[in-house]
């Protein structure tokens, strides 16, 4: 029998994520992709993302198998006060609209074989039920409540709230096949969720982590950056990463931290899309730092505060193509750079084996 969730966060213990460096493992990656017929690190920053990749699934011959794209949707109390160009009712009919497969990132996934699930943490609209087992993307429901209330008022969550979204994160995953695991998300008011924890968790300077979200002109960003302002003040006390999840961030933000934490336990490749699955990653990382040794970031957002997080980790992510989209579109974008990495390091000759002279020799 499974015991019951805490409903206090202190009384919540993140799942253990073990180191994995291996100094033998790394040695071996690195010498084969130092031997292969090439001139020395000619594959530049593939070829260190085909020894992230080794590393992580623990194997010299590694293979991408199953992939799963999940999409974490949930609305945002927050919206009401303006700091979206878009209202809040577009958060439920873009989750249809990558169910019927026309989203950018419902394109992307069929393009690249990546099985889509989309999970409803909080959508403020009941989604009529699917049919479980159909072709093309999923829904899964896992409601923690209808929304986020209003942060600049109070808490987001309450700490069960919070609570059970991680858990649901953490129990979609355990039942996704597979050993990579791509991040997106949906949910109108969110770069605000993910810009509050950014100031809280690291200490940015608001004005450098608030940005224009879904297009807000200049006063729209002074306008959300005020709203985002009060945010802090109503929760000054939630200092700690869990109570800052709770009082500042999302339900799909919460959802995402428990399945980075699930993700990272079971070695799993995180690929990271863009500044929203990043502040999950930044939440489950503060709970468990070598989180980071499974993650992938996959491109460079053009939402201001993501470039803070990236700096703070020191990864220069794969693609830097001014996106800004959201739904796992950058991560999906990305995709093709792991496959041919592990093809290059499992497939591509040494100079031995093809009987071709080294340089000098």
């Amino acid at each position: 029998m499974t015991a019951p969730l805490p409903t206090c966060l202190a009384d919540y213990l993140p799942p253990d994520v073990p180191d994995i460096h291996d100094v033998a493992l790394t040695a071996r990656l690195q010498h084969l992709l130092d031997h292969k017929t090439k001139p020395l690190g000619s594959l530049g920053r593939i070829e260190s993302l085909a020894l992230r990749i080794g590393q992580i699934l623990g194997t010299d011959t590694p293979v991408l198998d199953q992939p799963q794209m999940l999409v974490c949707a949930a609305d945002h109390g927050i919206a009401a006060q303006g700091v979206s160009a878009f209202p809040s009712e577009v958060t439920w009919q873009m989750v249809e609209n990558f169910l019927a497969g026309g989203a950018a990132v419902s394109v992307l996934a069929r393009q690249h074989g990546l099985a889509l699930t989309v999970v409803d943490c909080g959508v403020a609209r009941d989604l009529p039920p699917r049919e479980p087992g159909g072709p093309g993307p999923r829904l899964l429901v896992r409601k923690a409540a209808h929304g986020t209330a209003d942060a600049s008022q109070g808490p987001a969550m309450t700490d069960a709230q919070c609570i059970a979204a991680l858990q649901h994160g953490m129990d979609v995953v355990r039942s996704l096949p597979g050993n990579a695991l791509l991040l997106g998300e949906m949910g109108i008011g969110n770069t605000s969720a993910a810009a509050l924890l950014l100031v809280r968790l690291c200490g940015v300077a608001l004005a450098d982590a608030t940005g224009a979200g879904t297009g807000l002109d200049s006063q729209g960003v002074q306008r959300k950056q005020a709203v985002l302002q009060q945010a802090l003040l109503a929760n000054a006390q939630a200092t700690t990463p869990l109570a800052a999840l709770a009082a500042l961030g999302g339900l799909e933000i919460a959802t995402l931290t428990g399945a980075v934490l699930q993700a990272a336990r079971e070695r799993r490749v995180i690929v990271v899309d863009g500044f929203i699955t990043s502040a999950a990653v930044l939440v489950a990382a503060s709970l468990a730092p070598t989180v980071l040794q499974r993650c992938v970031f996959s491109h460079r957002s053009g939402e201001r505060g993501h470039g803070h997080l990236l700096a703070r980790w020191q990864v220069q992510p794969l693609l830097d193509l001014g996106l800004r989209l959201g739904e796992g579109s950058g991560a999906a974008l990305a995709w093709p750079l792991l496959v041919s990495a592990c093809a290059l390091l499992r497939e591509m000759a040494s100079f031995e084996s093809a009987g071709v002279a080294t340089q000098g020799s």
